[in-house]
């Protein structure tokens, strides 16, 4: 992927594995690092996107990433994939991953997202129990190129713009906006301490301060509403039900079904461990709880067809209940594609933890990593005041302040890790890299589009199998 010569530049700046016993870069030296980068990466190359000749079939990429998942969920993930190309965006990280790793990239490789899409970001309460917004998804998070993030990002709103009817010169404003926004935070990050950067965070009045743009106001009023409801207690209606036996979870096959015998047993076993990798305190506060059902639960897109667990349990009453989320992690899309592999991490639920506490400023307290029968997982509170902004709901004028939000979240993440001298650096205080980002963001959107009516041709042709009842409330029509 990159030469030598970079991955060299790139352990110079500081990171979390490096030892405080080194002699200390300078910050200038970070900078015109990053800045020397430009006579071998320039940054009109990054506008580039054309698929070679020897580009794998998409639909063979996620075909073989369907291998190990749950047979009879394929179909439903082909469902939530197939209705439009943002939805088969969002289900190809797969694709994207393969795309961008033989792109022009600097060499700089922070912890990254590994599927900054434009969804993938939204609230979640603090264990302060303030509202917070910030990255949201890390099951592809692995140090990589910081520019992986930000042409994943960069394209999905362009494809996200379209579905919405925004024009192209307005999806290109919204992807200039979310880079410029990602240049500012970085080159502001770099120049602030290590520590600090660490603090840095955006909860929901901080960002009812920034946003001006009425709609986008009204869409994130509605989502904080939304996701103030979402915790244990509140759900208990719609996810439980009372029998004689007591409180269960309610089965929606294929969505949520119950356990067998063994493996159920294999999840409640499986707590023991994940107690061991909480803090101390939470690891009693957890401890207290007892086991009251666990189902197989359906979620997201990419994710479908891998096991998801959900975990009732309740305290020192029936009201005092937890929900927890146990979740499959596999190796990361970006393994193959980074010096290294996944050195750090033969354990991949340990993995998804590590580095999402290392991308967000503050995280569930209750995330932790176990193992079921032979899988590994991380386990997190399955209602924790989670919400996203719906997409759908953005016109123009909300997208481009919207993408400039998320832009400067993706930033703080990288900032927090490892490289932001270098990276603001490589930027510059211009709009060349903003340009070159749009460019590419229309151009991979056509490749999106056109890798979705592949995709859907599959379908049609039986390739690919669906569930029709999961597809009719998309846009698709077998």
């Amino acid at each position: 992927m990159n030469d030598r010569r970079h991955q060299v530049l790139a352990s110079t700046d500081s990171s979390a594995y490096a030892s405080v016993r080194q002699r200390p870069v300078s910050r200038d030296e970070r900078f015109a690092l990053g800045r020397a980068l430009r006579k071998d990466v320039p940054r009109r190359t990054l506008a580039r996107w054309r698929a070679p000749a020897l580009r794998p079939d998409p639909v063979a990429l996620i075909k073989a990433s369907h291998e190990g998942r749950v047979d009879e969920l394929v179909p439903v993930r082909v469902a939530r994939m197939v209705g439009s190309p943002y939805g088969f965006l969002r289900g190809s990280a797969v694709v994207m991953a393969w795309d961008v790793a033989r792109l022009p990239a600097t060499g700089i490789t922070p912890v990254v997202c590994g599927d900054a899409h434009l969804g993938n970001f939204g609230f979640y309460g603090s264990p302060e129990g303030e509202l917070v917004m910030d990255l949201n998804d890390f099951d592809e998070a692995h140090p990589g190129a910081w520019e992986w993030d930000l042409r994943r990002l960069a394209a999905s709103i362009h494809v996200a713009g379209r579905e919405n009817g925004v024009g192209e010169e307005a999806c290109s404003a919204a992807v200039r906006n979310c880079v410029l926004s990602y240049r500012d935070e970085v080159r502001f990050l770099a120049e602030q301490p290590l520590l600090w950067r660490s603090y840095n965070r955006l909860d929901v009045d901080r960002l009812h301060e920034t946003v001006t743009e009425s709609t986008l106001r009204t869409e994130i009023d509605r989502a904080v509403k939304k996701a103030r409801r979402k915790t244990s207690d509140r759900v208990l209606p719609r996810f439980t039900r009372e029998d004689e036996d007591g409180r269960r979870i309610v089965s929606e096959p294929p969505l949520i079904t119950p356990l067998g015998q063994e493996e159920y047993e294999q999840v409640e076993a499986s707590l023991d461990e994940y107690l061991l990798t909480l803090q101390p305190h939470w690891r009693r506060a957890v401890g207290g709880y007892t086991v009251v059902d666990i189902a197989h639960k359906v979620v997201g897109v990419g994710s479908v067809g891998l096991r998801a667990y959900v975990v009732l349990l309740e305290g020192s009453d029936p009201d005092d209940v937890l929900f927890l989320q146990l979740k499959q992690a596999r190796r990361s899309v970006l393994a193959p594609f980074v010096h290294g592999d996944s050195v750090w991490h033969d354990h991949q639920g340990q993995r998804v933890v590590e580095y999402q506490q290392a991308l967000q400023t503050v995280s569930d307290p209750l995330l932790g990593w176990t193992t079921v029968g032979d899988l590994t997982c991380y386990v997190r509170q399955f209602r924790n005041q989670k919400g996203t902004v719906p997409l759908d709901g953005l016109d123009d004028a909300a997208l481009r302040d919207y993408a400039g939000i998320v832009g400067h979240l993706l930033a703080k993440g990288h900032a927090r890790t490892s490289g932001a001298s270098m990276i603001g650096g490589y930027l510059g205080k211009g709009e060349r890299v903003a340009d070159s980002m749009a460019t590419f963001a229309r151009r991979y959107a056509d490749q999106t589009e056109a890798d979705h009516a592949r995709f859907v041709a599959a379908v049609r042709s039986g390739e690919l199998p669906i569930d029709e009842e999961a597809a009719a409330s998309s846009a698709f029509r077998p």
